[in-house]
């Protein structure tokens, strides 16, 4: 790859101060191609540093002091600008690919080579993937997986099976909760035997049996409120 016009500017994160020793020593050596920018150990640091600098290339350990690197992805990504390979001793893998659906552009463990290291910071900063096969297989997977629906609520389905005028029964039976059935036939304007007819599907929809269960129900599912 042909020299940067400019270095590339390189943000290191890792609360080893070894580690951060040796990678500003690899990365410095590479002048003029990349250099380092700044160095964090913490969170709070690597996100200060990215808001002030926003650096081109962000080399980010996931484990930083018993903090997971994961929950800043988003702000260490919100300038458009700077680019995350995670440089991880991690071992679980659905860490490491929740790094890639949240954004990071490399993944490498903490054994790869110096060279690798550099590759990987400059291919990311051109715009390139740095991803074993494996991660991008499931990656691609989970992104164009077809989600299920989550289950119905079983209650949900009895309420939504009934019909509009069963629900404004309902809605009369707990206003009028005391009163008889022609009363309630009345005020719904049907005739009692309608009624009768509707009360009896009802009960079998929400698998009561008689007015004062269907009482307690709708009051409890706020099926009073259901006919508007």
């Amino acid at each position: 790859m042909q020299t940067e016009a400019h270095p590339i500017g390189v943000l290191l994160v890792d609360d080893h101060q070894t580690m951060l020793w040796g990678l500003s020593r690899l990365i410095d050596g590479e002048q003029p191609r990349m250099k380092v920018v700044a160095t964090a150990s913490c969170c709070e640091e690597a996100v200060a540093h990215t808001q002030s600098l926003a650096p081109d290339v962000i080399v980010l350990d996931l484990d930083l002091d018993g903090h997971c690197a994961l929950d800043i992805l988003p702000q260490l990504l919100s300038n458009e600008v700077s680019r995350v390979v995670v440089l991880t001793g991690e071992r679980e893998q659905r860490t490491l690919d929740l790094a890639v659906l949240r954004g990071a552009r490399g993944v490498m463990r903490k054994d790869a080579s110096a060279e690798q290291v550099l590759d990987a910071i400059e291919r990311v900063h051109h715009g390139e993937l740095c991803l074993d096969a494996p991660t991008m297989g499931r990656v691609l997977s989970e992104l164009t997986s077809v989600k299920k629906p989550p289950k119905a609520d079983p209650e949900s389905v009895r309420q939504a099976s009934l019909t509009q005028k069963e629900r404004d029964i309902v809605r009369t039976v707990v206003h009028g909760s005391g009163a008889s059935n022609k009363t309630l036939a009345g005020q719904a304007f049907v005739t009692e035997h309608t009624l009768r007819n509707h009360l009896t599907s009802i009960y079998q929809k929400l698998g009561v049996t008689n007015r004062l269960e269907l009482y307690i129900y709708a009051v409890k599912h706020h099926l009073d409120a259901m006919a508007h």
